[in-house]
């Protein structure tokens, strides 16, 4: 991937106009604009059509599933390809049959066949869902939340509390460690055979960054990290984390120790990636963007 490149899911597939959110009028506003889209989730599932090539399946405003919609289950999403953009979730205990050719599908999958501005739409949609079905109820006192700002807020609909809930990301550190020809990489035991990735993990509160980027190399491989530098960051919508990817630098030689999270912690050759014997992550992710730019020793 070239530098400066989107990752996937990322990048200016959308136009947000955050401003058309505080409009009263925007559902309405929606239905009377004929070229509406509207796209249909149900739980963390969504509709796509079916096919070797699938696209996200989008409906009319005169189509069934949305004429009977819940107007608190519609979400403005934003312009995509010139058109508006609505998110309607769909309840998740009804069995809800799909129209012809089309079909409820989860997102990760999908991900090698779709096209990347409908990926990182589905990735946004997904991620408010989860955000949704998760904050039913206010934190504070317990009361039934209720959706302003067309869905990217949600008010606590106790009038003495009216406490607001905004979507909330999970921040994640992934990095590509090197000590100069080789790079230190991990794998966990639910992966298929020879996969291997860069380091992850979350960011605890009260930590910045690199703060965050020692602890976690050193909790998983007890490699002392001895220099860092950012690259880029990924939306990573399993379920709502911004993955923040960094490369760094290691003593040549530091000995490895494998921590709790972790099957396998080893150092690796470029000849050992490129040959296959040690098998990289999916193209999509953030952690092949930097496998490859350590490959090719344009990031390194």
């Amino acid at each position: 991937m070239k530098s400066g490149q989107p990752n996937f899911f990322a990048g200016a597939y959308l136009e947000r106009r955050a401003e058309a959110r505080e409009d009263p009028h925007w559902r309405s506003a929606a239905l009377a604009d004929a070229a509406t889209l509207y796209l249909i989730s149900q739980g963390t599932a969504q509709l796509v059509t079916t096919g070797a090539a699938p696209h996200i399946a989008f409906l009319t405003g005169a189509a069934p599933f949305v004429k009977a919609a819940d107007p608190a289950a519609m979400t403005l999403l934003g312009w995509f390809q010139d058109a508006r953009c609505v998110l309607v979730e769909l309840p998740a205990i009804v069995a809800a049959p799909a129209p012809p050719d089309s079909a409820f599908q989860e997102l990760r999958p999908l991900t090698a066949t779709l096209p990347a501005d409908e990926a990182a739409l589905l990735a946004y949609a997904r991620a408010l869902s989860i955000w949704h079905a998760r904050h039913l109820y206010c934190g504070v006192c317990g009361s039934r939340t209720v959706p302003v700002s067309a869905g990217h807020c949600l008010r606590c609909s106790r009038e003495s509390c009216a406490q607001d809930y905004f979507p909330r990301l999970d921040p994640a550190i992934i990095v590509l460690v090197s000590d100069g020809e080789r790079a230190l990489l991990g794998r966990q035991a639910g992966w298929p055979a020879g996969r291997y990735s860069t380091i992850a993990g979350f960011v605890e509160p009260g930590e910045s960054l690199e703060d965050a980027l020692l602890r976690e190399v050193f909790e998983e491989t007890g490699v002392t990290v001895t220099g860092m530098r950012y690259d880029s960051s990924q939306p990573w919508p399993f379920p709502s984390s911004i993955m923040l990817g960094f490369y760094a630098s290691a003593v040549a030689g530091a000995a490895v120790r494998v921590g709790s999270e972790l099957e396998e912690v080893r150092w690796v050759s470029r000849e050992q990636v490129r040959s296959g014997e040690v098998l990289a992550p999916p193209t999509q992710s953030i952690s092949w963007r930097l496998i490859s730019g350590w490959l090719d020793g344009s990031q390194a």
